[in-house]
């Protein structure tokens, strides 16, 4: 499973269970999302930054691969790809 699911997840789950322990206290419901939303964040920045972390350590890498993609796609349209040299051993 990716590290940004599982991170999405680790979030929503977090928010749940916040909003299941102030389900019974009395207050406007709108409050209670809102409290639920602000402690589960504040949560999350400490008890999922492994999963964080790794997320960001993924995105990171794409976003290398696509650069490196990119820069090759462009050194071969500019013409500075030397062209393949056919394979002496293969038959063809």
């Amino acid at each position: 499973m990716s590290a940004a699911v599982k991170y999405t997840l680790g979030r929503i789950g977090l928010f749940v269970a916040v909003l299941a322990a102030l389900w019974f206290v009395e207050m406007n419901p709108f409050l209670r999302l809102m409290l639920a939303l602000v402690f589960s964040a504040a949560l999350s920045f400490f008890l999922l930054r492994g999963w964080r972390d790794e997320m960001a350590d993924e995105m990171a890498e794409a976003s290398a691969r696509r650069r490196a993609e990119k820069d090759r796609l462009r050194s071969a349209l500019a013409g500075e790809d030397e062209p393949e040299q056919p394979d002496p051993h293969r038959e063809g």
